[in-house]
This record gives structure tokens, C-alpha cells and sequence, in this order.
């Protein structure tokens, strides 16, 4: 039998895996600029955190989730988001204890066993950042900010930022109570139902037709913001203003988690069919005390790096040509030339200067095609002859010329040509 990758999942090979770790390195970088530090989380938590953080009520907690007892009886949950684990690494080790807000970043996997289908897989990439401990709309805006800059950088125009603001508990239970009495009155099944009486905003953020069709007059959270909540949303959507970053207020927007609170948003690509939704995130006021903690006012984002994927794919930003892996290959021909070449590549790499040789003793012909194929602009042809005058044959093979080139000069030379 032959093995093949789990439903839902897939594998990210060279040259497109190549691609993809560049996205995630530009959808991180503008906050590494703006001081946000490296975090890395275990790749599995206590159930119990996502169940208290992310809540009950969400099709994630109730659905979704890879929960498994461990070997001591543990139930242990592969995690499919990325907030809670670092609210719950910046309680244990105490970070909220130092300067705030304390601002971190992380890039990794997460699990979430959906209906697959494309853009929504079982196992995918997020690039994520959090700013922890202080209440300021500057905060928000400039967490939105970094998230836009990231998508830009990667050359993206048809990227659209939704906004909108969820109020707080000052606010929330009026608006609450108005949406649970439209809700009541409509036509749904007993699961809908159910969500209704424990988190009504949920509803709102349901995509089946049956039930979009039905939500038409429902009550806006904009028309229940206190004062507070208005103010402080202004104050975002002003900053953002000011910084240039385009934006639609959408009332209706919610997001699949019960931790928000106030200021929420969604990065949206029209390209990408149903999953339009390449990244999002909001303020999470309360999130540290359902996790036992201390008040810690806190605002985050999570980007979908295989969304960002298809949607420069949608774009046209990605070719499928391969990619430069090396600067330079080696060819060596008879075991000294190889013995010798082995070397030489390696005083190549620690030079800076990427290299690669032909293994499995091929003759000039597969060696050369291998060249080719490596995509390196130079080859060295090492032979006896050469070895006995301590020289190599440098082939340029964009013009097809070649030079004799003095072993023991060989680094710097390329190291000239190549940078």
C-alpha cells in the first residue's frame, strides 16, 4: 500500500513551499518592525483552555477540534487557534508583570477538523500578533495597520478590510437581549436554536443561505454602542484614516470566536470564492480572566497564510517556473575530482555563496543536465587534468563561456560575481 496525506490536509513542496515561506515572512515582518518579539506555543494544549477561551457555543470547540486522551489519561486538543495559548503562556511566565503591553508574534500550525474543500483545510499556517495589557484604540489601529502593510508588501491590491465594533459588557447585554428576541421569532432548527440561548451573535455570522435570508432586519450592535464603545471605535476608525489604510464599516460582522469584545475586523479577498476571508481578528478584553488570570486588556490578528496563498494566486503574483536553489553546482569527473569538489562546495557554502554538486558518480552529460536543472548560473567542471594544474573550468551558463580559474581562488571570485 502506499501512504498518502490525511484528508483535509497536503503537503507543501519545493518551488511553492518556497513561496509560501515568504509569504510568512512578509506577513510577519511589519510587526517585528514595531517591536513585536517571537513566541512559540506547544503544538497541543489542555482541552479545557480552548473550551473556556474560545467557548463552548463555537462550532470550533463543539465541532471542530482533534481532542485526545493522552497516555495518562489527559485530554489534551491540537490547537486550532492561536490566542489562547499565548494568553496563556504570557500568564504563566509572567510577562504581564513586566512592561506593557506586552507585544508578541507567532507563525505556526493549527487543527481544525472542518469540511474540507479549498481554502479551508484541516491543517493550515497562521501568522499571528497580540498585544497584551493596554486598552487604546492607537493599539487597534495599529495592529490593523501592520496586518495591511503585510499584504500589501506582497504586492496584493484586491485585499478589503472590514470593521466594526462588538461594544462591551457595559453594552452588550442590551444588545444581546434585542437580538436574542429577533432570533426567537425566526424559522430555524433546533441546533441554531440552541446557539440563540447561548450566544446569539453566532447566529449572525452564519453563511447558510436559509438563514442569511433571514437575518435581513436583524438588530445592529452599532445602534446598542454606550458612549464609550462609540468613542473608542471612532478613535479607530479615525487613526486608520489618518494612516491611509482603507476600510468598510460592516454592522453586521462577527467573528467565530466568544473572546472578542469592541473592536473586531476581517481581511477579505473577492477572489477566493466562499472562503473569502484571508485573515481577522479584534480586541479581547476578558480573555485573560476566563483563563484565571488578572484584567488584561489585549487586541490580536491571525493571517491565514494558504489563503494569502491563493488569493496572489488569484492575482496573478505567483509563477510556476522554478525557482534559483543554488548560485552554483559542481561537476566533478573520477573519484578525486569528486573527493576534491566535495571541498570546494563546501568552502563555497561557507563562503555565502549557495552551491550544490552532482552525486551518484553521473558522467559530464547527466551532470551538466543536472546543472541545468538546479538553476545555478554557474557550473564548475573539475577533471584529472584539472586537479594536476590546480584549476577548475568556471562555465557561465546564461553565455555558455568558460574560464580556468585557480582552485584556491575559486571562492572569491564567485563570491564576486554572485553577490
Amino acid at each position: 500500500m502506499s501512504f498518502q496525506a490525511p484528508k483535509g490536509t497536503f503537503d507543501w513542496l519545493p518551488p511553492r513551499s518556497e513561496q509560501v515561506l515568504a509569504i510568512r515572512e512578509a506577513l510577519a515582518a511589519p510587526a517585528r518592525l514595531a517591536g513585536y518579539g517571537y513566541v512559540e506555543t506547544p503544538v497541543f494544549e489542555d482541552t479545557q483552555l480552548f473550551a473556556r477561551g474560545v467557548g463552548e457555543s463555537t462550532d470550533i470547540v463543539s465541532k471542530e477540534m482533534y481532542t485526545f486522551p493522552d497516555k495518562a489519561g489527559r485530554s489534551l486538543t491540537l490547537r486550532p487557534e492561536g490566542t489562547a495559548p499565548v494568553v496563556r503562556a504570557v500568564l504563566q511566565h509572567g510577562l504581564h508583570n513586566g512592561r506593557l503591553p506586552v507585544k508578541v508574534w507567532y507563525s505556526g500550525s493549527q487543527f481544525r477538523y472542518e469540511r474540507s474543500q479549498k481554502g479551508r483545510y484541516r491543517h493550515f499556517w497562521q501568522v499571528g500578533a497580540e498585544a497584551l495589557g493596554a486598552e487604546d484604540p492607537a493599539l487597534d489601529a495599529e495592529l490593523i495597520v501592520l496586518g495591511a502593510r503585510g499584504y500589501s508588501s506582497l504586492g496584493l491590491t484586491g485585499v478589503r478590510l472590514l470593521v466594526n465594533s462588538l461594544g462591551d459588557k457595559t453594552c452588550r447585554p442590551a444588545y444581546r437581549a434585542a437580538l436574542q428576541a429577533f432570533l426567537r421569532g425566526l424559522d430555524l432548527d433546533e441546533d441554531t436554536r440552541s446557539r440563540v440561548e447561548i450566544n446569539p451573535l453566532r447566529v449572525l455570522d452564519d453563511k447558510r443561505p436559509e438563514v442569511r435570508a433571514q437575518l435581513t432586519g436583524a438588530p445592529l450592535v452599532a445602534d446598542h454602542l454606550c458612549p464609550a464603545c462609540k468613542a473608542y471605535h471612532e478613535e479607530v476608525r479615525s487613526l486608520l484614516g489618518a494612516a491611509g489604510v482603507a476600510f468598510d464599516d460592516d454592522p453586521r460582522l462577527v467573528r467565530g470566536l466568544d473572546y472578542y469584545t469592541r473592536t473586531t475586523f476581517e481581511f477579505v479577498h473577492d477572489g477566493l470564492g466562499s472562503q473569502s476571508a484571508v485573515g481577522g481578528g479584534g480586541r479581547y478584553d476578558g480573555l485573560s480572566e476566563m483563563l484565571g488570570g488578572p484584567p488584561l486588556p489585549s487586541v490580536g490578528w491571525a493571517l491565514g497564510v494558504d489563503r494569502t496563498y491563493l488569493a496572489m494566486e488569484a492575482e496573478g503574483l505567483l509563477t510556476d517556473t522554478e525557482q534559483e536553489h543554488v548560485q552554483v553546482y559542481g561537476v566533478p569527473l573520477g573519484d578525486d575530482a569528486r573527493r576534491r569538489m566535495f571541498l570546494l562546495v563546501d568552502e563555497l557554502r561557507r563562503a555565502g555563496v549557495s552551491a550544490d554538486m552532482a552525486f551518484g558518480g553521473k558522467g559530464l552529460k547527466g551532470s551538466m543536465k543536472g546543472a541545468d536543472r538546479s538553476g545555478a548560473r554557474f557550473a564548475l567542471i573539475l577533471g584529472e587534468r584539472d586537479l594536476a594544474a590546480q584549476a577548475v573550468q568556471l562555465k557561465d551558463l546564461t553565455t555558455a563561456e568558460q574560464t580556468e580559474v585557480p582552485l584556491a581562488q575559486v571562492a572569491d571570485i564567485l563570491k564576486g560575481k554572485v553577490q
